[in-house]
């Protein structure tokens, strides 16, 4: 809020002021002029509280709406008789109401994404002969596992191309134009209706629920876009998938509800409530996981703050998500888990533990090369043309990425049917999933499997952040699980040539029973890969053995992920949506603990001479020089100075409303105004409009010399906006959360590259 500061718009400030006696207002309408004892015009600052909203980009006043909110139970519970008990009622039963169809609304949305996802990617390969909108699963359904089925044609086959050229062209051809056409419309639906429908989503979502005004990205557009364009994006065959806008998609529904509700309209604190647990649903869809889901609204999203509540609510909506997508059963499985893991690997061997950490320590290395590698892709996309272009750059990367594909068969498939597969141990009656199970083409396998990671590293660094919707957790999974599957054969093939060595003293001694389980490596590997990219612990845990079935795989998953997140945190302690947030200058604060060098916070705090402040002298100030200070500052609020004390401090928007409502009033602009307490105003000042009842009622003041670490510590554990420094009463300056939060991102990698807007 001061001149020089490139933050310095961001709206989080609040003050002090004498409060207006009660006496002194009978019922005045909002703006409305009421007569004091001593006839000198005042405001009615609580009609003035109820009508100015919070503009976009702005943050909002958690005490003021904490307090808005007790008030409002207060009166509820003050009503007597019939109408106070239906009044109660209605309450409480409007709210849950919104909880329970959040729950159902986005169960029924996830499968409706999942049918449609696995329609277009079907789509790519060929055509059921019986029916066009049946996806090859559907097709053939019915037939015993590995029994051929004739009802599924590719496109060769059911357009008659009987040459080996012709066929291998044409299925390439119709793979690419399709994957293009698919990724086209997405970027093309999200530039031109909904920009924010693009990326995850989760990085937005983390900042509203800090407080963060942003309406426009969870409006009624953004959830048709994102979820239309969200299913074209996947079914291309891009390196992206769905879990994550998910969340965004859940979170635009529940607030599209809340707006049918007053009391969430009017509240934004009981707002973001609401979107904490549409968000832990989001997850729970995702992953067929209503636990993982709640818990990942409490370790990744800080979502549930003090308030055991909100996680109750978050615990019912995504339990109802879950059993409306059990209910609609879009894979045909009639189960939850996506992923099932066969328990005939149930035991495991104290040797195994080796390759495990091998792949912990490889998944935290390659985690934080994803990061690195996508915070630069996401630079240089902002620094070139590609700014400009950026459906043109989806077709591009599209066709870049179906053409390399289409040459690669785990590349070609879409990523959770290749997940699915991995995470499979060899079973003759199910068949061999491309060779997989051929005990004779192990090192062939393992080139391919390394060589599917790796070039899914390349692809997801670059995808994951154009414009379109796309997830980071699906591919993420999938490369962890390529690399742990190869891991797996190669440990697989050392007992089968050494089955009498001394490390493999604890397998059965039956060469027919199986003693290592590739298919487990593969759920080490996505695990330790995800925790590296994502920096999640113990949500992640819970997501992967509820998304697998892999309950008795419990612990070796816990060492993964513990493992990977040491070595990726020695690389930068911030996983991908924090690098994001820091990169696009969110006004969000991290919960990592702040630990100064002596600093005080007069090392921080903006000095009072560089601040742009009113000054009431005495004399007043007149409108047009208000007028003229509010039109000339988009600072989101003021300082109000009498000589070198501090009145207090008022919001812009507050000051904009209340001289639009004098200019109406009375057209002419020089009428004065004062913002002293009625007991100073000179005996002259009679005549002066008296706009004290404007000054922030809720102001923290502290000396400069506190240390640096405690002033973080209250905006982290206050949620507050701003603090004032003064000295005997004389501003010495202010810091506001925007510097607390450059000052906790200082040291992040491209903080505030992708800043394009005023937040």
């Amino acid at each position: 809020m001061w001149d020089g500061s490139s933050n310095a718009h961001l709206p989080w400030f609040s003050a002090a002021k004498a409060p207006l006696p009660d006496s002194d207002i009978h019922d005045a309408e909002a703006y409305e002029f009421v007569d004091h004892p001593e006839s000198r015009p005042f405001l009615s600052s609580r009609s003035l509280e109820k009508q100015v909203a919070y503009e976009e980009g702005s943050t909002i006043d958690w005490l003021r709406e904490e307090a808005a909110e007790r008030e409002r139970k207060r009166v509820l519970g003050s009503q007597r008789g019939l109408r106070g008990l239906l009044a109660v009622v209605q309450d409480s039963v409007g709210m849950w109401l919104v909880v329970i169809l959040t729950g159902l609304g986005i169960g029924i949305v996830g499968a409706w994404l999942d049918v449609l996802v696995r329609w277009l990617g079907d789509l790519k390969e060929g055509r059921c002969t019986y029916g066009f909108f049946y996806n090859q699963v559907a097709c053939c359904s019915g037939l015993d596992p590995g029994e051929v089925c004739n009802e599924w044609k590719s496109w060769s086959e059911y357009l008659g191309v009987r040459s080996i050229f012709g066929h291998s062209l044409l299925q390439a051809a119709i793979y690419i134009a399709l994957s293009i056409a698919f990724a086209g419309s997405s970027a093309v639906l999200v530039k031109t209706y909904a920009p924010y429908a693009f990326h995850t989503g989760i990085p937005e979502i983390k900042a509203i629920l800090s407080g963060y005004v942003l309406d426009a990205f969870l409006g009624p557009w953004v959830l048709l876009i994102k979820a239309i364009g969200l299913a074209l994006a996947v079914a291309s065959g891009l390196s992206l998938g769905k879990e994550g806008p998910l969340v965004h998609v859940a979170c635009c529904w529940a607030y599209l509800l809340s707006r049918l509700l007053r009391q969430h309209r009017q509240n934004e604190a009981r707002k973001r409530k609401l979107l904490a647990a549409a968000a832990a649903a989001g997850v729970s869809v995702a992953f067929g996981s209503p636990l993982g889901g709640v818990l990942f609204g409490l370790e990744e999203l800080d979502a549930f703050f003090d308030d055991g509540n909100v996680m109750w609510r978050g615990f019912v909506t995504s339990v109802i998500a879950a059993v409306s997508l059990q209910y609609v059963d879009p894979f045909g499985t009639s189960k939850l888990v996506l992923f099932q893991v066969s328990e005939s690997g149930s035991v495991w061997r104290a040797f195994e533990l080796v390759p495990w950490v091998f792949l912990s320590v490889i998944g935290g290395l390659l985690g934080s090369l994803l990061i690195k590698l996508n915070t630069a892709v996401a630079v240089y996309r902002q620094q070139t043309a590609l700014r400009d272009w950026p459906i043109l750059e989806v077709v591009g990367f599209t066709a870049i990425t179906a053409a390399v594909s289409y040459l690669v068969v785990f590349l070609r498939v879409q990523s959770s049917e290749l997940v699915a597969n991995l995470f499979q141990e060899c079973d003759p009656v199910k068949g061999d999933y491309h060779g997989l199970c051929n005990p004779s083409a192990i090192w062939a396998n393992v080139f391919l499997l390394i060589l599917t990671a790796l070039v899914k590293i390349g692809f997801t660094a670059w995808t994951f952040g154009m414009m379109i919707p796309a997830g980071i957790f699906l591919p993420t999974i999938a490369i962890g699980a390529c690399l742990g599957r190869a891991v797996g054969l190669i440990t697989q093939g050392w007992h089968r040539a050494y089955p009498t060595a001394w490390i493999f003293s604890s397998c059965p001694p039956d060469p027919t029973v199986r003693c290592v389980s590739p298919g487990f490596y593969a759920v080490i590997g996505a695990s330790a890969m995800l925790g590296g990219v994502t920096r999640m612990t113990i949500s992640l845990v819970v997501i992967l053995f509820e998304l697998t079935g892999a309950l008795s795989h419990v612990l070796p998953i816990m060492i993964s992920v513990m493992v990977s997140k040491w070595v990726a945190d020695a690389f930068g302690k911030d996983g991908i949506y924090s690098v994001w947030i820091a990169m696009r200058q969110y006004p969000w604060l991290p919960s990592s603990e702040f630990r100064d060098k002596g600093q005080t916070a007069a090392h921080v705090m903006k000095a009072a001479s560089n601040l742009v402040v009113i000054r009431d002298d005495g004399q007043g100030c007149t409108v047009k020089e208000l007028e003229e200070l509010v039109k000339r500052h988009t600072y989101h609020g003021f300082p109000v100075l009498h000589g070198d004390q501090l009145l207090g401090f008022v919001l812009r928007d507050k000051l904009r409303v209340c001289i639009g409502t004098l200019l109406a009033e009375d057209s002419a602009n020089d009428r004065r105004c004062t913002f002293l307490p009625a007991s100073r105003v000179p005996a002259d000042g009679s005549d002066m409009v008296n706009l004290s009842p404007l000054l922030e009622e809720a102001v923290l003041q502290l000396r400069k010399d506190v240390p640096l670490e405690l002033v973080v510590h209250m905006f982290q554990k206050l949620n507050l906006r701003h603090i004032l420094f003064s000295q005997g009463g004389r501003l010495t300056g202010m810091i506001t959360k925007t510097d607390i939060v450059w000052l906790l991102t200082a040291q992040a990698p491209h903080a505030g590259a992708l800043a394009e807007r005023n937040f």
